[in-house]
C-alpha cells in the first residue's frame, strides 16, 4: 500500500504541508464572515502565499467537506469570450457566494467569483468543452439545499447569455465585500527569487500561413520551435488554437488539411513570468512560411538552440 505520508517524510515536504495546513485554517475564518473565498485564493497566489496546484485541494476542503456548498461538474456547452453580463447578473446575488473551479487543461484549476471581473480577465475565453466545477453556498446563515441547486441552474443560463431575474432566496441584506486578510506568507528564509510569481495566460497571438499550405514540413518545423521554446523556460507552455478550437496536438494542423496560405493559427503563453512572446511568434510565423526548413535541422531528439 502506498504511504499517503510520504510527503512529510522531508523537512520541505513537512514545511510545504505546514504552510498549506496555515493557509486553508485562515481561510476558514474569513470564508465564516462572509467572504468569497476566490477573492481569498487569488489575493494568496498575488502574493506567492500559495501555488496554483493547491487550489483544487483547498475549494475541496472548505466548500466541499468544510461549509457543505451545493456543487455541480459542467462542461462547456459554447466558448465564452464576453462576462459582463455575467457580472452584472450575479452581483444582484447579495445572499449567495458563488464559485467557479474552471479547469484549465495546462495551466491548472482557477477559481473565479463571478462577481470579480478581474477574475475572469486570466483565463478567457473558456473554450468549448473544457471542465469547470460550479459552487454555491450562503454568504452567511443557512440556505435549503434546493435553492443553492436552483442558483447553479440559472447561474449556468446566465453563462450562455440568458436573462434570469434574481429570485428573493438568492438576494440577502447587502453588505460590502471589504479586502480579504492575506493568508500567511512563505516562511520568512525564503528568497525573493524562490516565491511563485503570478500564473497567467497571455491573450491571443494570430500567426499567418503564408506557405501555399500548413503541410507536414510546417508542423514539424512548429513542433522543434515549440520544444525549444518550453526547453529554454521551464514552466512556460504554449497553448494552439484554430478556429476557435483549442490544438493539444499540433499534428491535427496537418490532418485536417484545412489550413491553407492566408489562414490565421493563433497562440498564446500560459505560466508564471511569461517571456519571449514576441521573439517565439516571430518564429512562428517563419516556420508557417515556405521557409520552415530552416527548423528541421539537427538530429532526432535534439531540441533546438532558438531561445
Amino acid at each position: 500500500m502506498e504511504n499517503e505520508l510520504n510527503i512529510l517524510a522531508s523537512r520541505a515536504g513537512f514545511n510545504t504541508a505546514l504552510r498549506h495546513f496555515k493557509n486553508v485554517t485562515s481561510y476558514v475564518g474569513e470564508v465564516g464572515e462572509g467572504q468569497n473565498i476566490a477573492n481569498l485564493i487569488n489575493e494568496s497566489l498575488d502574493s506567492g502565499a500559495i501555488k496554483r496546484f493547491q487550489v483544487k485541494t483547498i475549494l475541496s476542503a472548505l466548500l466541499v467537506d468544510k461549509f457543505a456548498f451545493a456543487y455541480k461538474s459542467h462542461n462547456f456547452l459554447d466558448s465564452i469570450e464576453k462576462i459582463d453580463h455575467i457580472v452584472d447578473s450575479v452581483s444582484e446575488w447579495s445572499g449567495l457566494h458563488i464559485v467557479l473551479a474552471y479547469f484549465h487543461p495546462q495551466a491548472g484549476v482557477y477559481a473565479i467569483n463571478p462577481k470579480n471581473s478581474a477574475h475572469w480577465t486570466e483565463v478567457l475565453p473558456l473554450i468549448r468543452d473544457e471542465l469547470a466545477v460550479i459552487y454555491c453556498g450562503p454568504v452567511e446563515g443557512e440556505v435549503e439545499r434546493n435553492v443553492l441547486n436552483n442558483a447553479i441552474a440559472d447561474f449556468v443560463s446566465i453563462l450562455y447569455g440568458k436573462k434570469v431575474k434574481p429570485k428573493k432566496e438568492y438576494v440577502g441584506k447587502e453588505r460590502v465585500e471589504r479586502a480579504p486578510v492575506q493568508a500567511a506568507a512563505p516562511p520568512p528564509e525564503a528568497p525573493p527569487a524562490a516565491v511563485a510569481g503570478k500564473r497567467r495566460v497571455t491573450p491571443r497571438y494570430s500567426v499567418q500561413v503564408t506557405n501555399e499550405l500548413f503541410h507536414n514540413g510546417n508542423v514539424e518545423a512548429w513542433k522543434k520551435i515549440v520544444e525549444s521554446f518550453k526547453t529554454r523556460y521551464k514552466g512556460l507552455d504554449v497553448l494552439i488554437w484554430y478556429e476557435n478550437e483549442r490544438i493539444n496536438d499540433i499534428n491535427a494542423l496537418f490532418k485536417w488539411g484545412k489550413v491553407k496560405h492566408g489562414g490565421l493559427i493563433f497562440f498564446s503563453v500560459a505560466g508564471e513570468n511569461i517571456t519571449a512572446v514576441s521573439k517565439l511568434q516571430r518564429y512562428l510565423f517563419e516556420g508557417a512560411s515556405p521557409r520552415f526548413e530552416v527548423f528541421l535541422r539537427g538530429g532526432i531528439g535534439e531540441v533546438l538552440d532558438l531561445f
